[in-house]
């Protein structure tokens, strides 16, 4: 019976320890889990890279750029000045140069709307980006191998810091990042421009590391870069304008601008298409010293080639028909149609030539004026005076059925022309016509223009009296070589004498299109 008895008990003490022992074990089991689970949390992946083909590479004020509020600087790096050191040059042409008129800028400004009010998100305007990218998602794509452009849309809980020229991405709460990503982008259009500062894009390690936020938005935001080469009317359109319409027109108005390198004349200059891209202040990212946080900050803005737009590169499917829409619809310009030789046979149509006063003018300009009033049509010259205002001659545009000039920036007005409206490009001697064909001839033809090109013979440069016919750049173009040279001579100190005779079937033709 004793026997029995210590059996019993051990079998009791048996069942209470192994009882203990599963206890420990589940919670050993439970420690380890949550440690792992920490220590592997999911983080915001890396930058995923926006594959592209290979294409050449989406301006009186707006709302005025806004004060910053005095306070005391977030603990954030990199503290960076830009200095401005663009050369400014007449609106409409490339030769004169435009001074900030801070009168007008003032006469312009418009009630601006409060920073520390969260703005109302249209659901329409962000059906796309909440659908694919909810607020709560950290993420980043960033694409840094087109051959043009730079750019980087940041997703989730996004900071930014705009004197230490800082974009931060704060990682889910609770979760940590233990290897986080660093990004460095220019966001000019022109990702090799010298003198634009680059903007540092950084995932944080954990929530702890970001400052909070002094200003929250409810907007995205675009972050781009002023200066580099504007101040040449088609370099304004070409580097800014376009890329800039491709970058924010989806948001229908509901994006905030945050610029560096900011240039108050360009600002000015540009008015209503600021105004029509953004409904809220524009702000001069160099200078700011508050932590706005945005559900998304897109860097940089993508040139798909000059002076155009690549549909097939644009989500939204833009193009340069819709460009040059936005355009005349934000001048209130009225013609979207030149005027229609088959329904109104004994009707004039308006040819505008672009007068030059500088090197490319055509010399001989009364004998061009007399043969396109000969073959029918209303002759003007657009001959604008010095900082003209860009709304004002855009009005002038529009209601010609042709434009013709020599190459340079003044043909840049031709996004102001109706649709179908016909486009004259007079490429001067030298052996430019590649040149001229990829800054007008592809742009003109992708807005729907009819393109017609007049290549002048070395006859009718004033060149060849100039330099005489055994000099190298009228003997042979080609051996001039950089283009340094080609500015000097073919752009810089040429103008050019039109054969009325050999000129007269390209305004024929013209007028051949406005009869189809």
């Amino acid at each position: 019976m004793g026997e029995v008895k210590v059996m019993k008990s051990l079998k009791n003490i048996y069942q209470k320890y192994l009882g203990v022992g599963f206890f420990l074990g589940f919670f050993l089991v439970l420690l380890t889990y949550f440690t792992l689970s920490e220590q592997f949390a999911i983080r915001a992946p890396n930058a995923v890279s926006e594959s592209l083909p290979n294409a050449v590479l989406e301006a009186s004020p707006v709302n005025p750029v806004a004060k910053q509020e005095e306070k005391s600087p977030p603990k954030l790096e990199d503290k960076r000045k830009t200095k401005d050191t663009t050369e400014k040059v007449d609106p409409v042409k490339e030769e004169s140069t435009p001074s900030t008129n801070q009168e007008q800028v003032k006469a312009n400004e418009r009630p601006p709307v409060s920073d520390s009010t969260p703005s109302t998100i249209k659901e329409e305007d962000f059906k796309a980006f909440e659908t694919l990218n909810p607020v709560h998602e950290a993420k980043e794509i960033c694409d840094t191998q087109s051959p043009n452009s730079d750019t980087c849309d940041i997703y989730g809980d996004v900071r930014t810091h705009g004197v230490s020229s800082s974009i931060l991405l704060v990682p889910q709460n609770p979760m940590r990042n233990p290897e986080p990503h660093e990004w460095k982008i220019r966001p000019y259009s022109r990702k090799y421009m010298e003198g634009i500062k680059k903007v540092n894009i950084k995932q944080l390690g954990s929530p702890e590391q970001a400052s909070p936020c002094t200003i929250k938005n409810n907007m995205p935001a675009l972050v781009f870069a002023l200066g580099g080469i504007t101040g040449n009317y088609w370099h304004d359109h070409t580097d800014i304008l376009v890329p800039l319409y491709l970058a924010s027109r989806k948001f229908d108005g509901e994006v905030q601008f945050l610029v560096t390198n900011i240039q108050g004349w360009y600002i000015g200059k540009y008015n209503k298409v600021f105004q029509k891209l953004s409904r809220y202040d524009i702000i001069d990212f160099d200078k700011d010293d508050q932590v706005r946080c945005y559900p998304h900050v897109r860097v940089g803005i993508k040139m798909h080639k000059e002076f155009s737009i690549i549909p097939s590169l644009s989500p939204e499917g833009y193009s340069m028909v819709n460009f040059t829409k936005f355009m005349r619809s934000i001048n209130g310009l009225p013609r979207d149609a030149p005027i229609s030789l088959r329904d109104n046979p004994g009707a004039r149509p308006r040819l505008m030539i672009i007068s030059r006063r500088h090197p490319r003018k055509i010399v001989n300009l009364q004998d061009v004026i007399q043969l396109g009033e000969r073959l029918g049509f209303e002759v003007v010259i657009g001959d604008p005076p010095f900082n003209v205002n860009v709304g004002e001659f855009a009005k002038e545009v529009n209601t010609a059925d042709v434009l013709m000039g020599v190459h340079g920036a003044g043909l840049t007005n031709c996004i102001y022309l109706p649709t179908n409206a016909v486009f004259i490009q007079i490429v001067p001697y030298g052996n430019i016509e590649e040149m001229c064909k990829i800054d007008f001839g592809d742009p003109a033809e992708d807005m729907k223009l009819k393109y017609i090109e007049y290549r002048i013979t070395v006859e009718e440069s004033t060149l060849l009296e100039m330099l005489g016919k055994d000099h190298p750049v009228i003997k042979d173009p080609a051996s001039i070589h950089g283009w340094e040279k080609v500015a000097e001579y073919y752009l810089g100190k040429q103008d050019v004498r039109i054969d009325v005779n050999r000129f007269a079937p390209v305004l024929s033709k013209a007028m051949e299109y406005l009869r189809e």
